[in-house]
């Protein structure tokens, strides 16, 4: 049975992203959701679907998507009254997109924007254009991964918080162009 106090972990730490199976899994806001919250607890359709506002049909279409593309896995089974109940969890800790498209892109963005306006506490976001070398930016991209993987945490009771980083260079020509601006 699932414990809330000490919720299941993902068997993976990092999966690639790169089938194309996994990126129309990523162009759903709701299945962006659902991976959100099966990151940090297991649990049922029923449970999404309270958790979510959503249908629990809906919930069960898009969890099938998301385990046809190896993005989420049955955890956990429980009989209850004559029926099994399925308990899900996303299968890797952290996900990586090497090469991100554009619908799975827009709708990982939308689904954090759509987390955000929920939140009940602050939230912060940052936009900031620099101007670095190709080996600078690098070094930047790592170490924002490596503030990300390191962040430790408190333990099952400690509110969940997103953390979603991007370093992504500007496909502009003009502006690179013009040194001044």
């Amino acid at each position: 049975m699932a414990d809330p106090e000490n919720p299941a972990r993902p068997p993976q730490d990092v999966q690639e992203i790169s089938t194309p199976e996994q990126f129309a899994a990523l162009a759903h806001p709701l299945r962006q959701r659902l991976l959100f919250t099966l990151g940090s607890r297991q649990a049922t359709i029923s449970q999404l679907a309270v958790r979510l506002d959503a249908k629990k049909g809906s919930v069960a279409h898009h969890l099938k998507v998301l385990r046809e593309a190896g993005l989420v896995h049955v955890a956990e089974t429980r009989q209850v009254r004559g029926g099994t109940e399925q308990y899900y969890l996303r299968t890797a800790r952290k996900m990586h997109v090497p090469e991100p498209r554009g619908p799975g892109t827009a709708a990982m963005l939308g689904a954090v924007a759509e987390e955000m306006e929920r939140s009940p506490a602050p939230t912060t976001l940052t936009l900031r254009n620099v101007r670095l070398s190709p080996e600078r930016a690098g070094v930047l991209a790592g170490e924002l991964e490596r503030l990300v993987d390191e962040a430790e945490e408190e333990g099952a009771a400690q509110p969940v918080h997103g953390v979603l980083v991007a370093l992504y260079r500007h496909a502009s020509p003009a502006a690179e162009a013009s040194p001044g601006s």
